[in-house]
Formats: C-alpha cells, structure tokens, sequence
C-alpha cells in the first residue's frame, strides 16, 4: 500500500506463520509505533533504546528493527485533524505487529476510546496482562514474589460491545417498549424503569472459544501449570455461566489428551467418590497434564492475595479481566510497570501498548516511568520469537530495580533508592543487561523498601491455620467459592 502521510522505512513486513498460529518475522522487519500522547513521548524514547539494545546485544547486530512512525491521538489531531489516522489502521493491518505509548480519549462525541477502537477494528481478541514482581519493587502485599499469572482478557464482546443506551434517550425508550412488549417478565425485573439506562452484555460461543484455545495454547507452550476460568456465573448464567460451560466444552473437546479439568473432577466425584476423584487429578497432574478450573469472580480478587501461587494463567471476559489486570498489578508496582498486549493469534495482528494513561502534568519532564512500554516491548521481542532480547530486557529491569536506580515513583517508597529520570531508568536497564545480576532479596525482606508500610484491611481469619496441612487437591477452593455464593 502507498501511504501519504507515512513514511515507510527500508525493511521486510512480518507475516503470517504457513501452517501454524503465530507470525514468521525477517531479521529486519518494519514495527509501527505510536509514541503517545502527554509523557507518551519521554516513555518512547527511554524506551525505544532499550528494545534496540536488547536486540543489538542478543544478535550481534544481524537484527535491527525498522521502526516506523504511524499516528493516532493528540499528535494525530494536531497535524492531519482526525484522533486515528485511517492509515494507521492500514500500517497495523499491513505490517502486523506493532507498539503504542498512551494515547487521550477524546472528549465529547466520535470515537470513545482510540485503544478501543484499534483493537476493534483490527479485531484483536485477547487482551494479555502477564503480571510478575521484580525484585525491589514496593508492595502493599507481604509476598508479591507470588505473584506470575497472566490474564487473558476477551477484548471484543462484554461491555466492550459499546451497546450502552442514555437514559431519555429515544433508542433507549424503543429498546425498553421492546422489552416491554415481548420480554414482559424481564421488564418487570427494573426496579426504576423510567430513568435506566440500558447495556448489552454479549458473549458469544465463538468468543469465548477462541479467547480460551489462545490462553490453553499460551500455557502449554510456557509449561504453566493451570488456567482458571474467572466468571460471575452463579448469577449471570446465560452470559457469564455460558462462558464457563462453552470454556470447559472446547478444552475437553480439543486438548483433552494434554489437560485435566474440574469438570472432569466432579463427574469422577459423583460416579466413584471424592476420593477416587483426587487420586484421578493428582495423577493427571503429575504425568504434567495442565489443570483447568474455574472460579467465581468475587473470590478471585480475594484467592489472588491470599492463594496468589494457587493461580498461573486466568481467562475471563472483559469487564472482569480489565477489573483483575489493574488489582493484580497493584500487588507488583502498580499499572506504571505492567505490560500489556492485544492480539489476534489467528491473524497474527498484535500491538501491544503501555497500560497506564497520559499523565499530562508530567509531560516532555524526563521523570516518569517508561517500565510499562518496556516490557510491552519485552512482550512484543517474544511474540516475534526474538527470545533472547526479550529475556536480556527481563534481565535489565531485574538489576536496575534491585540496585533501587529507579524513578520518582518508586524512589519514594524505597530506602536508599537513586531517584534517576526516565531517560536515565533506561540507560541503567541497558547497563544492566551485561551486568551480573544482584542476589534476590528475602521474601521478608519486601517491607524493608518500603518506607511507609501499608496497613492490611482484611485480617486473617481466626482458627484458619493451615500450615502443615494436607487438603485434598480441590476440595479447600470448593468451599471458599460455595462459601461466596451464600
């Protein structure tokens, strides 16, 4: 395609995988990238250095990314007048993999989010949030070395459907005479109808089976050790239920002879006992069968603090998964540090972008945190197959956090930390990738960063002890979860 606005650097386009779910990448390919808006512009440049280096050191310079500039947001706005460049979209579709800083939602009618809309028309399905603690950082948890899961969000149905009718609104008075007229018992379930607004919640089958084969797919190639399938079934049965019942139905139709699941546990259990059920599980599970459970929502956001190494992988819809993501990331450093990735595994289309927003007041100041981009370009390295830059940013964030060289918004919260600008945070992370790393810290030794201790809200439980304790392999989670539901 010829662009006007764009300018397309020397380089090969990355294409699909012949005969397989991925993407096959030449070893100089081109990457589209939005710098973003407010501190957008400080992040990409920190941290644009950081992917080159990663890459130069790990291949010897036989590889080099051609970066190429595309446009959305305020800059978008400012030089073309239009919030996303139409050939924005044609550069993701043509080039396939791409990066993006944090881009303004505009204000008033048009376009309701520009993230939105790029993965809507691009239909890229799973929004993936690995979240993992690097050492050093500040938490509010006394254990966030338990925390490694990634979530794997539906991106296209759920409330991102965008069917959301304004209360007065003559679409939503139609839609309610409809509902009305031929759903009678389900209009007599709103309580004040004259002034509710309405949203469709869609969740399809086809949704959901290709979000869970992606998760199922991404695990088993990682050697993870579970997915949970995260839902509010027990009261949205024909939504959230259905996305269970649809997520157990193609795992055990598709990869039965790789996984084992809770479904599978409870057939055992009514037809030979709870005992024999385990003993079926244990053995799955030790012959390196990857184990699929569900939870309820509700309890997941407490399991997750409190049973954090009971969960690895975790699909859920899109409400739930934006919820989870943002709570998960708070137990490791906050959403500053967390990476994120839209991607259609069946297209190949990724782009994967900072999870944080614009910050305007701390614009062109040199002092944020470009953690996010950074490692969603780690995230971008390993989906093109680039490994070994991707582990050698792993390997610098690891050491440049350890030695407390950080920025303003960690350098607060850590004793004896070297406050350095963003700039700077991404020269240590290149320095470290040569360094060796630093010892780990104690688990213990969590706290001792931090210079005002956050108390903990919830208390634990008297008469709970269960150190030293055998419990039956499923049985503990089933009554937590049955206990939430009363």
């Amino acid at each position: 395609m010829t662009y006007q606005h764009i300018q397309v650097p020397a380089g090969e386009k990355i294409v699909v995988a012949e005969g397989a779910q991925g993407v096959t990448v030449p070893d100089h390919p081109v990457v589209p990238f939005i710098e973003g808006d407010g501190t957008g512009r400080d992040i990409w440049r920190a941290s644009v250095r950081v992917l080159d280096a990663a890459v130069a050191k790990a291949y010897g310079g036989n590889r080099k990314i051609a970066w190429m500039e595309v446009f959305a947001g305020e800059k978008s706005f400012n030089q073309f007048q239009t919030w996303l460049l139409p050939e924005t979209v044609e550069a993701f579709k043509e080039y396939l993999v791409g990066i993006k800083g944090p881009l303004t939602t505009p204000i008033g009618g048009g376009i309701r989010s520009l993230n939105v809309e790029l993965r809507k028309q691009l239909d890229l399905y799973a929004c993936v949030r690995p979240v993992r603690w690097f050492t050093g950082v500040p938490s509010p948890v006394k254990r966030p070395q338990d925390v490694d899961m990634v979530i794997f969000r539906e991106n296209t149905e759920d409330i991102y459907t965008g069917i959301d009718l304004e209360a007065g609104s003559p679409d939503n008075v139609k839609f309610k005479q409809l509902l009305k007229e031929h759903f009678p018992r389900e209009y007599a379930k709103i309580r004040f109808p004259d002034t509710a607004g309405i949203g469709v919640k869609p969740v399809s089958k086809e949704g959901t089976e290709r979000l869970v084969r992606a998760a199922l797919n991404y695990a088993l190639a990682n050697k993870r050790k579970s997915i949970t399938l995260a839902h509010k079934g027990n009261i949205m049965k024909y939504t959230e239920g259905a996305f269970r019942t649809w997520g157990y139905a193609v795992t055990e139709r598709e990869y039965a002879d790789r996984v084992y699941t809770w479904e599978q546990w409870e057939r055992t259990k009514a037809a030979e006992g709870e005992a024999a059920a385990n003993a079926e599980q244990k053995a799955a599970l030790a012959s390196g069968k990857l184990l699929v459970k569900d939870v309820i929502a509700d309890i997941v956001f407490q399991q997750t603090i409190t049973r954090a190494t009971e969960f690895d992988v975790i699909a859920t819809m899109n409400l739930n998964g934006d919820y989870l993501s943002d709570a998960l990331a708070a137990q490791v450093g906050g959403i500053g540090i967390a990476p994120g990735g839209n991607i259609n595994y069946l297209s190949g289309h990724a782009i994967f972008e900072a999870t944080h927003g614009t910050a305007p007041k701390y614009a062109d100041l040199d002092k944020v945190n470009p953690g996010s981009v950074i490692l969603s370009g780690e995230m971008m390295l390993r989906y093109m197959g680039w490994a070994e830059a991707a582990d050698l940013i792993v390997k610098g964030m690891d050491g440049a956090i350890a030695a407390r060289t950080v920025t303003y918004d960690f350098a607060r919260l850590m004793d004896g930390a070297k406050e350095v600008k963003c700039s700077e945070f991404g020269s240590a992370v290149i320095e470290w990738m040569d360094k060796p790393a630093l010892p780990l810290m104690p688990a213990e030794g969590v706290a001792t960063g931090v210079k005002k201790p956050i108390k903990r809200a919830v208390k634990k439980p008297a008469g709970k002890k269960t150190a030293g304790k055998k419990k039956p392999v499923k049985k503990a989670a089933k009554k937590a979860a049955t206990k939430a539901k009363r």
